[in-house]
């Protein structure tokens, strides 16, 4: 049954083609992936990664990138060519630009790139809200905790290393979590309109989910469509704000389907000399940004 709401259609299509990847022949996967190519040479591969596809395999998961790594190396090249080999990861419903490499060293030699925070990465979001300052740096650390809930599940969460006391409202430091990252992200508002705002983020580090509970915990303002950082102790669909399900044409109760709006917009890599990526904004991201009146920033 295809919905005669033009919304509705566009979420469901982008639902049944995060489906699709998981169903196609690792060849066709690995084909798609091939025309996503944004840049290649003979250490590395740069492909514009598609929205719904995870990068590693696990429980549920027939396709993911990881597994199509020797087809894509034999499609672009020759039957001879050994695997790709990952550099570094985004999450499965994060967009944009992602480095391969085309042997272990080169890889390891990227890596370390990475683990040195020597490689810039730029990410574009929409968020709910607004950034109280506009601009600025959230540095606080992150650790992973079990949520009791009736349907208990792990989440990344903030561990600050200070807080306020209730007598006073002081700055107190507390002790610090034994199993807590350090994370810093940086942040600056790009536009905003109909309750949400577009923003530039660069992950200094690179703690998992880094971005999404710094913006949703640490700023208040969680990812459009991040269903998972919207809330603390329940697993329910994002809370949107009136004006915004009306710019979007969407009801309430349909707001589960909405897409995470978190895209890898450009990467500097300096490998021997300086290279820079950028890959465009995915349709879906354009159509929202259209839709709630958020003027993209002219380069």
């Amino acid at each position: 049954q295809i919905p005669k709401d033009p919304t509705q259609r566009w979420l469901r299509q982008l639902a049944a083609l995060s489906q699709q990847l998981q169903q196609v022949h690792p060849n066709v996967l690995a084909k798609i992936l091939k025309q996503r190519t944004v840049y290649q040479n003979e250490e590395i591969v740069v492909i514009d990664k598609p929205y719904g596809l995870p990068v590693h395999g696990g429980p549920g998961i027939k396709n993911c990138i990881a597994d199509v790594l020797p087809i894509l190396a034999k499609m672009l090249w020759n039957m001879k060519a050994e695997p790709l080999h990952l550099c570094h990861r985004l999450d499965k419903e994060t967009t944009g630009v992602m480095v391969l490499a085309r042997s272990k060293e080169a890889a390891d030699k990227i890596r370390l790139l990475f683990k040195t925070r020597q490689v810039e990465k730029i990410y574009w979001a929409v968020v709910l809200g607004d950034p109280d300052p506009v601009e600025g740096i959230v540095e606080i650390p992150i650790v992973e905790k079990e949520v009791q809930s009736h349907q208990s599940h792990y989440k990344m969460t903030l561990a600050p290393n200070y807080r306020l006391r209730a007598e006073d409202g002081r700055v107190m430091r507390i002790r610090k979590n034994r199993n807590a990252e350090g994370a810093v992200t940086r942040y600056r508002r790009l536009a905003s309109a109909s309750a949400c705002s577009l923003l530039e983020l660069q992950p200094i580090t690179g703690v998992k989910h880094q971005i999404r509970v710094h913006l949703a915990y640490g700023l208040g303002c969680p990812i459009l469509g991040d269903h998972k950082y919207s809330h603390w102790s329940k697993l329910a669909p994002q809370k949107l704000p009136e004006l915004t399900l009306r710019r979007l044409k969407l009801e309430q109760s349909k707001a589960r389907h909405l897409p995470l709006h978190l895209h890898a917009y450009r990467l500097h890599l300096p490998l021997g000399q300086p290279l820079d990526f950028v890959c465009k904004l995915p349709l879906f991201f354009q159509k929202t940004l259209r839709k709630l009146e958020l003027d993209i920033p002219k380069d």
